[in-house]
Order: C-alpha cells, then structure tokens, then sequence
C-alpha cells in the first residue's frame, strides 16, 4: 500500500432506504412487545423513529 492509500479517507458505503425501513421495523416492532407503543400508534412512531435514523447515517 502506497503513502497516498494510507492517507485516503475511508470509503463510506451509502444506507440504502430499505436497511433504514428494516431497522426502523425492528426498532418500532421491538416498541409494541415491550409495551412501549400500542399498535395503533405505529404509523406516527414508525415515521418518527425511520426519519431519525435516515438524519444519522445520512448526516443531515
């Protein structure tokens, strides 16, 4: 490896919006069996929580 590979910066794999979906799944799914969310209020803690983590892999 040469002197101007080791001073690259790391290459940063993008987060496809489907892996985002599926940890926000889990998360919000996780929420209902301990009884943190009721499933009626999916819809407004599945969008909460999905826009959160895209703003942290996404650095917006």
């Amino acid at each position: 490896m040469g002197a101007e590979e080791k001073n690259r910066p790391p290459h940063q794999q993008g987060v496809s919006d489907e892996a985002i979906f599926k940890v926000a799944k889990e998360i919000v799914v996780k929420f209902i069996e301990v009884g943190r969310l009721t499933p009626s209020g999916f819809d407004e803690t599945f969008e909460r929580v999905y826009r959160a983590i895209e703003r942290t892999v996404r650095h917006q």
